[in-house]
């Protein structure tokens, strides 16, 4: 007869067993937590890595097993210095249990969306705001943060550290970190051939060692934040004057409309299979209707000047654009907007995004991101028509020409869906989360091209709104700042380093529409624009251009990138 135990009896006979598992507190020393540590990291964060490499065919063969190995004891090394410099006997655990949450966070968003976390990425981070992170968060990282990030969290804190007097822990340390860098110079000369082939050719791998990667370019940013503290933005376009205008004439209205992650090959009158674009591409056919006397003009090649808005938005408003980019004295100069004041062109930024980057600084600017129009806002955000709310009178209030910005939210993702209205929701079914893990591509996609439609929407009403100023000649160009990737390749959103980004992340959508009063007056031959307008361009002509059709001239006025300077009717 087989013996029963009850279940109160078994959890007498195992409670000896878990009070000694409790009241295990093993002491180690610092040195040897950060060897565990980089030991853990090396397995658990840099799958993302090792991925990426042998996705090169560096790691294939018997040779590409030394290579692995050798790259293996060499990050684990080097993440032992790292560490070893960082820690302490009083810092040690709570730095530690900080960086296994961000490593286990950052972890899921390289291997989910192939997030570089280099230093432009870090910047990006920096930036974004609540109600961004609330649209990023997802419960399918939960998992991985638990397991990755949680509980060996739980079992550092378990962890007591042995003391040591100050002279003994400075050599014990200066010994580790020294024999931590001869470990790693010594594992990367073994296969000293097969590295640096591999980092050369694909530097952006670098970016996905983790956590020194998001150590590395957290510095990084920090010493330039602290050097940019207090620095003035260098004036540019003082000698700007408006040039050729009779004093009689017409005021004039520019609207620029800044578009958001809108990628040219999702752009219909691009090509694209899907009719993204039918308000516009009626606009453009023959007959236009008659509340809009003129055809827009669609730009079907052009190069974004980055593949996020940190970089993009700065960069397009400067004189210097991508083929001179400077970031540090784009971001502490002066911009376009700066310069049309300097000529006496009022400008007005109006916002529903997280802000101009800078590129409005000391100028009227007015923010919708928590807008109260009604039919176009609720408590998560506004539409991107809540910008064309309340305009006419802010127009109608400034005398002369003016120069009006809308940074919209567009296509910014992943939360797609909350980028429409439902009128717009015509390609079904849609990914209805921003948790893209949950969805098909083809959900996605579908999210995707509704909120295309509702940019297509957006700017014919902004179009319609122009042709309506009787008072006024006006325009409207409209350019993506850069644009998205929707699953090739494995990658998601944006913000991959240039020099790797694929199209999807820097090619976009420019469109430009010019009142004939306007065109007229400045002598712009439309039907040569329109010829014109097949030509490859970049972000980097906006600056020269909006300068030549509001006829300022500064020395930082470049004619040859005026794409109006190309169609002068008098020349």
């Amino acid at each position: 007869m087989s013996t029963i135990i009850l279940p109160g009896r078994r959890l007498q006979r195992l409670a000896p067993a878990l009070a000694r598992v409790a009241a295990f507190r093993p002491e180690i020393s610092v040195e040897t937590l950060a060897l565990c540590a980089s030991l853990f990291f090396s397995l658990a964060s840099n799958q993302t890595f090792f991925r990426a490499a042998a996705a090169t065919g560096a790691l294939h063969g018997v040779g590409g097993l030394l290579t692995f190995a050798s790259l293996f004891v060499a990050i684990t090394a080097l993440h032992t210095m790292l560490l070893c410099v960082l820690f302490n006997r009083w810092t040690a655990k709570p730095l530690l249990v900080v960086l296994l949450l961000a490593s286990a966070a950052a972890s899921y968003f390289m291997s989910a969306y192939t997030v570089y976390f280099d230093a432009d990425m870090l910047r990006n981070i920096l930036h974004t705001d609540g109600k961004e992170s609330h649209e990023l968060v997802s419960l399918h990282a939960l998992p991985s943060i638990l397991l990755y990030g949680v509980l060996p969290s739980v079992l550092v804190w378990r962890v007591r550290l042995k003391p040591r007097t100050l002279v003994k822990a400075a050599l014990v340390r200066a010994t580790c970190i020294v024999l931590a860098v001869v470990i790693a110079a010594a594992a990367l000369l073994v296969s000293f051939q097969g590295i640096s082939a591999l980092m050369r050719n694909h530097r952006e791998l670098r970016y996905l060692v983790t956590p020194g990667n998001y150590i590395v370019s957290l510095v990084q940013v920090a010493g330039e934040a602290n050097a940019d503290r207090n620095r003035p933005r260098a004036p540019i376009g003082l000698q700007a004057k408006v040039v050729g205008r009779p004093v009689e004439a017409r005021p004039r209205l520019l609207v620029l409309v800044v578009g958001e992650t809108v990628r040219a090959q999702n752009w219909g009158l691009n090509g694209y299979a899907r009719q993204t674009t039918p308000q516009l591409a009626a606009m453009m056919r023959t007959g236009a209707p008659a509340q809009v006397p003129s055809a827009p003009i669609n730009f079907s090649h052009v190069d974004a000047c980055g593949s996020s808005t940190e970089i993009s938005l700065p960069c397009m408003f400067s004189p210097w654009g991508r083929a001179h980019y400077d970031k540090d004295r784009i971001e502490h100069s002066q911009s376009l907007l700066h310069v049309l004041e300097h000529a006496g062109i009022r400008t007005l930024w109006r916002d529903n995004q997280t802000g101009c980057k800078g590129v409005c600084e000391g100028l009227a600017f007015e923010s919708f991101e928590h807008g109260q129009v009604p039919q176009a806002c609720t408590k998560d955000g506004c539409l991107d028509e809540a910008m064309l709310d309340g305009l006419a009178a802010r127009i109608a209030a400034q005398p002369g020409d003016q120069v009006v910005v809308l940074h919209q939210l567009g296509n910014h993702g992943p939360a797609y869906y909350a980028r429409y209205p439902s009128r717009l929701r015509r390609f079904t079914p849609t990914c209805d989360t921003s948790d893209l893990d949950r969805c098909t591509r083809a959900e996605i996609v579908n999210a995707y091209d509704n909120a295309v439609l509702h940019t297509d929407d957006f700017l014919a009403r902004a179009i319609r709104f122009l042709a309506a100023q009787s008072g006024r000649d006006a325009a409207l160009v409209y350019l993506s700042d850069h644009g998205e990737s929707l699953g090739e390749d494995g990658l998601y959103l944006h913000g991959v380093p240039y020099a790797i980004a694929p199209e999807t992340q820097t090619k976009v959508p420019m469109l430009m529409w010019v009142s004939p009063g306007f065109a007229s007056s400045r002598g712009i031959d439309m039907a040569c624009m329109q010829v014109r307008s097949a030509d490859g361009i970049s972000q980097d002509y906006l600056f020269h251009s909006v300068l030549g059709l509001m006829q300022v001239r500064t020395p930082e006025y470049d004619r040859s990138h005026d794409l109006f300077a190309r169609c002068e009717a008098t020349h």
